[in-house]
């Protein structure tokens, strides 16, 4: 079967429903990994090309999969590994409601999916031992986690405020009533 009718068969699998299918029940058989990557800017490409339709993109979106550290498409009846070079979605925008520790962040992802950061969904910053440079994630859905574009990201250390934590400074943002440190205050 030709790799762009392996895609076709794959979104031909899922069910119609409104809101996200319950890729967490679907249980099929591994059919092999495909030739589908998402690069860290939450780019989708299919056999070396980026796929161009933002539909076809969304609707892959909904039927990924995270089990241990390996990415998945998951249909009733197929699941193929595919490769995440980061995390499978983007934060692209933010939006603040209230302030103090009323807050709500609420973030929308490169695919048009929201999460309001909270208790639920949390907030995470990974510093690189290399570099320094901190790479900040939300948690979207199931152990699927969005990056923090550089942009929002900003926009969240324009909010921080500070607040010790186990002896030490930390600036962090407010939101659902959780406080998220985001780095050690200098």
């Amino acid at each position: 079967m030709s790799g762009p009718q392996k895609a076709n068969d794959l979104l031909g699998q899922i069910p119609k429903t409104k809101g996200l299918p319950p890729v967490h029940l679907w249980n099929p058989d591994f059919c092999g990994d495909i030739d589908m990557r998402i690069a860290r800017d939450g780019t989708w490409y299919y056999l070396g090309t980026p796929i161009g339709r933002k539909p076809m993109v969304k609707l892959f979106s909904t039927i990924i999969r995270r089990d241990g550290d390996d990415y998945f498409l998951i249909t009733p009846v197929e699941k193929v590994g595919i490769k995440v070079d980061d995390a499978p979605f983007v934060a692209v925008t933010l939006e603040v409601e209230g302030q103090g520790e009323q807050q709500r962040l609420r973030f929308t992802t490169n695919v048009e999916e929201t999460t309001e950061a909270g208790g639920e969904h949390p907030m995470r910053v990974v510093i690189d031992p290399q570099t320094q440079e901190p790479a900040p994630y939300v948690h979207v859905r199931s152990n699927l986690e969005a990056l923090i574009h550089r942009n929002v990201f900003y926009q969240l250390v324009e909010l921080a405020v500070s607040r010790e934590i186990d002896g030490q400074r930390w600036l962090g943002v407010w939101s659902g009533g959780v406080f998220f440190p985001i780095g050690l205050e200098p």
